[in-house]
């Protein structure tokens, strides 16, 4: 028999996010998936690099790395380009995408980034990412004037949500 084991902060945390949920993007990710299955028409743009924003290698394949303003589709965004069927996940942001719906997609050499060129495609939304791990990854990195953008879209939205995060054991 398996038990769960929460200590007693682990559960007030549980219970204290449960109770922020509120209007916004933040609110609605806590309340489920509300944006999975709506379709979006973004421009798309094409890029190489060998690792993503949290340090791990870019992926190709099954699923395919792709950058956004994660003020607008946050960190772990799955969606499907309708055209190809191709399914990517935001795992990684750029200055150029901040402020836009552009979504630059990850192209494994520069042949394919520039036979992509710049497309506009109509995508599925399969899961709703994280605006609360986007701020936790993006905090550290306020200095750069895009990332404190997307902070502040972010802090905007998440309507009483702490500024500063903590990993918790």
């Amino acid at each position: 028999m398996k038990f769960i084991h929460l200590s007693f902060s682990g559960i007030f945390f549980l219970l204290a996010g449960c109770a922020q949920q509120g209007p916004g993007i933040l609110g609605e990710a806590f309340r489920g998936t509300p944006h999975t299955g709506k379709v979006y028409r973004v421009k798309t743009t094409a890029y190489v690099g060998r690792h993503n924003a949290v340090g791990r290698p870019l992926q190709y394949g099954r699923v395919t790395s792709a950058a956004a303003d994660w003020s607008e589709f946050p960190l772990g965004t799955r969606f499907r380009v309708l055209d190809s069927g191709a399914d990517y996940v935001i795992d990684d942001y750029g200055s150029a995408m901040v402020g836009t719906r552009i979504i630059d997609l990850y192209m494994p050499h520069r042949r394919a980034m520039a036979e992509w060129g710049t497309r506009t495609v109509e995508i599925e939304i399969l899961e709703w990412g994280s605006p609360r791990r986007s701020m936790e990854v993006l905090s550290p990195r306020e200095g750069s004037w895009y990332v404190r953008r997307m902070l502040v879209s972010l802090r905007r939205q998440s309507h009483g949500l702490p500024k500063e995060f903590h990993k918790m054991n």
